[in-house]
Parts: structure tokens; sequence; C-alpha cells
């Protein structure tokens, strides 16, 4: 039996409607590219019915118009826009409590330590659910996005009424429960680079349109949830620590209802036996040739060193992107109220400026990053990083700690690893074969859930660790990404877009 990324068949209903998530059989088009599609013996006759004719009309109209080069191949708008949005979503729900974590925490009896815990516990058991989430999601997308706005919903009304309960390990449960529907992190990047649907010169693109949602996320939760705890509303239901969780709770219950319109998943694969002279007729030709096959179906003992080299790059490059970004996100709160007396509310506005700062920059990139090879804009990135925490360390040596010298540190630290992270994944995209799109996403997205968990967790602890103690091993963690990248560099180059 023979499968490939191509297997698949598309189902259309005569009355061209847009299928909700109660009819899982998907009306998306099998695109067109590279990779050899196979169709049942019914796709390939010629219509015999004016009703076959009206079904292929249909098709042709609901769905988006098929590129004349497959390397620069879109899915329908529809479904591209509520992956962008629900990784959006997801950026603002994992930092929505990042203001007032520490306070809420101590509110009920815990330390800065835990608080840190709280924000970065959510990425491991993310990672955790992606393991039976990936075995029984059949390469589709509709139950992940499922299980993850579900998930959230529930995971921040338990974080809310902790309050209520006086119970310091339900905001844990809370963020533990939300952290499942985290697991749409790395669905939104498959997505972006699944080759049955997305060119592979449009992949460094949409990767750029995700970090530009992972920026909003860092500005909006933040600010939105700073901006909570400063207004208040003093009573056990809804005040300063819950209300973020029950506006997460309802902006995911208004997307999950929008995508239950909006998103078209791709078709459901079907296997089909080896063609034979007594399937096809005689002398008939097999529809795949044997080299094909052994490319799509590459094992891991096949992988060159130059991509097990990449791989190994582009995962250290990945982990330490968001160990730095979570470090930082956490320790603001911490360290500018010891240091400058901020409450949640000017801590999570100074977060949301850097962030939104970087905006515009972002941008740019998705303008211009198809030009660039994806190992420079990974290089450029990661070097205005190291020139913010060089910047810091030399502040905290010098005692001059204050807000505009802070203020560029965190700005700097914001953009430059932000930058990297649009290329980690599409880069390792094409350098191994489409079948692999799965696998990749998945070290991908394990490398940032250790970043995160390490990060928020060091972020946490930087204030009684020594500041420069904390600003020395993320400068050691890129170090050493820096000494991959400059290793591997040759085997680097790859298809820009």
């Amino acid at each position: 039996m023979l499968s490939t990324a191509a297997d698949y068949v598309v189902h259309r209903d005569s009355g061209g409607k847009r299928p909700s998530w109660g009819k899982l059989n998907s009306i998306a088009p099998t695109p067109s590219g590279s990779t050899p599609t196979l169709q049942p013996p019914a796709a390939v006759s010629a219509p015999a019915s004016g009703e076959e004719f009206e079904m292929q009309d249909t098709t042709e109209t609901d769905a988006s118009p098929p590129a004349d080069d497959p390397e620069l191949r879109l899915p329908n708008w529809g479904s591209l826009v509520t992956i962008i949005g629900t990784n959006a979503l997801l950026q603002f729900a994992f930092f929505i409590t990042v203001s007032s974590a520490s306070l809420y925490a101590e509110y009920l009896g815990g330390s800065p330590v835990f608080a840190g815990l709280t924000v970065g516990i959510p990425a491991a058991f993310s990672g955790l659910a992606l393991i039976p989430l990936a075995r029984y999601d059949q390469g589709r997308y509709t139950l992940p996005l499922q299980i993850s706005y579900i998930a959230i919903i529930v995971g921040y009304i338990l974080h809310a009424v902790a309050y209520k309960a006086r119970f310091l390990y339900l905001i844990l449960v809370g963020r533990i429960v939300a952290g499942l529907g985290f697991s749409g992190f790395m669905y939104s990047k498959r997505y972006c680079s699944d080759p049955r649907i997305i060119g592979i010169r449009r992949r460094t693109t949409l990767a750029s349109w995700l970090v530009l949602t992972q920026a909003f996320g860092f500005s909006a939760g933040p600010f939105i949830g700073g901006l909570l705890y400063k207004v208040g509303f003093s009573n056990d239901i809804f005040n300063g620590y819950t209300s973020p969780g029950w506006v997460t709770s309802v902006a995911t219950a208004v997307s999950a209802v929008a995508a239950m319109y909006f998103f078209q998943d791709v078709p459901k694969p079907y296997r089909i036996a080896r063609a034979n002279s007594l399937e096809v007729g005689i002398g008939a030709a097999p529809r795949f040739a044997p080299t094909e096959i052994q490319q799509e179906e590459l094992g891991i003992g096949q992988l060159t060193g130059r991509q097990w080299g990449v791989i190994a790059s582009m995962c250290w490059s990945s982990m330490s992107c968001f160990f730095i970004l979570g470090g930082w996100e956490a320790n603001i709160p911490i360290f500018t109220a010891h240091t400058l007396n901020y409450t949640p509310y000017a801590a999570g506005n100074f977060i949301a400026i850097g962030g939104i700062a970087t905006l515009p920059f972002l941008l740019v990139s998705i303008r211009y990053s198809p030009r660039f090879q994806d190992r420079v804009t990974l290089a450029t990135g990661s070097a205005i990083g190291v020139a913010g925490l060089i910047l810091m360390l030399v502040l905290l040596a010098t005692d001059r700690i204050i807000f505009g010298s802070f203020y560029v540190c965190w700005f700097l630290v914001a953009l430059g690893f932000n930058l990297a992270t649009t290329c980690t994944l599409s880069l390792l995209s094409k350098q191994l074969p489409n079948a692999w799109n799965g696998r990749t996403s998945m070290l991908i997205q394990y490398s940032n859930y250790v970043g995160r968990v390490a990060g928020a967790i060091l972020g946490g602890a930087g204030v009684q660790m020594g500041m420069k103690n904390y600003i020395g091993v993320q400068l050691t963690v890129v170090g050493i990404g820096a000494l991959l990248h400059a290793t591997f560099w040759k085997q680097l180059k790859a298809k820009t877009g």
C-alpha cells in the first residue's frame, strides 16, 4: 500500500455551499504541485452528464484559482485568514496573564518563581498534547482547531475562578488546560508550510505573517492584561486578576464560531494498492516511478549529514529565540517592579510599546523577506537581538537602568529574535522532503516549547539569580546557535520566498 502527501480526492456538493465543521469531508481543492497527484479512476474519466459538468464548475468557482507556478500555490483566503487569526488569538491568550501573573500568584500565596511557572507551563503540556493529536488528526486541521478553542475557553475560566475559590493551584490547573489548546501553534505552522496547499516560495512570507501575529500577541496581550488590572472591577468574579481569563474565553468562543463558517479543511487521504497489469490493463504503466516513491517516503536513517546539520541548527535557533523572548516577557514585570517601581499596568504597557515598535519592521520583512535567503534573515535577526543583550549587560554593569535605555534593549531583543523566528520552519521545510512537513513542524514546535518553558522559569528567577547572570545565560545560548549557524552556513542555503 502506498501513499504520498498528495493522495487526496476532491468532494464537492453541487450546491456550492461552504462546509461546516459538522461536515468533515472537506471540499477544499486538491492542489497541483511538484508532487504527483493520485486520483481514483472515476476522477480522471470524462464527465458523462450535465450534473457532473455542474459540479466541476462549482469547484472552479468556490475555490481559489490555482497558481500558474506550483511554487506560488496558496489555499483559499478564508482558511488562510482563519489559521493566521487563530495564531494571533493563541499568542494573545498566552501573554495576557503576563502583566498580573506575579501579583495574582502573590495574592493567593505564591512566589514570583511560581508566577513564572504559570507563564511557561502551558507550553510543556501543549507539547504532550501533540503526541496523541498527531496520531489522530489524519493530516488534517479541523480536530486540532476544535480542541484548541475548547481547551482555551475551559482553561481560562478555571484561571479566572481561582480568585473566588481562593485556591492558588487552580491558576496552574487553568494554565495547564489552556496549554492543551496551545497545540494550535504547531498546526498553524504546519498549515503554512504544508506542501499540499502551500508552494515552496510562499512559506517564508506566510511564516512572516505568523511572526507578525506573534508580535501582536506579546504586545496586545500584556497591554490588555495590564489595562484590565488597572481598571479593576472590584468584585470576586470580574476584577483585575480574573478579567483576563473571562475576556480570553469570550474572544476564543467568537473565533470558534467564525472558524466554523470560514475554514475549509484539506481532504481526507485514501490509500490505493499498487497498480499492476491486471488492474490497469496489459502493458499499462504504473502512476508513480520508484524514485518518486522513495523520495516521499525517505526515512530517518536515510537523511544525509547535511540535512541533520540543518535540523540541529534550526531547532536550536528556534529554541533560543523563544527562550530569550519568553525570559524577557516573564522577567520585565518582576524586574521593573524592583528597579523602576512599575505596577502590572505599567509593566504591561512597557512590554506592549516594545512589541508595537517592532510591527512596522516586521511588516517590511513580509514585503522584502522573499528577496533574501532565509539564512541571511536568521543571521540578521540574531545579530540585532544580541546587540540588545550586550547593551543590557553594559547597563547592568554601569547601573544605568532607566526607562529609555531599558526600552531600547527590549526593542532590539523583541525585533531581532522575532525576525529570526520567521525562517526556522520555512528553511527546514525547504531542505527536507514534502512528506516530512509534519515531522519538521513537530521538531520546530517542540523546540519553541522548550524555549518558552525554560525562558519563562529563568525570567521569573532572573532577579533572584542576579540579572547579570540572567543575561549571561542568554548570551551563552545564542552563542551556541551562532556556532551552529556558522558551521552549517553552506548547507542552510535554500530557495527564497
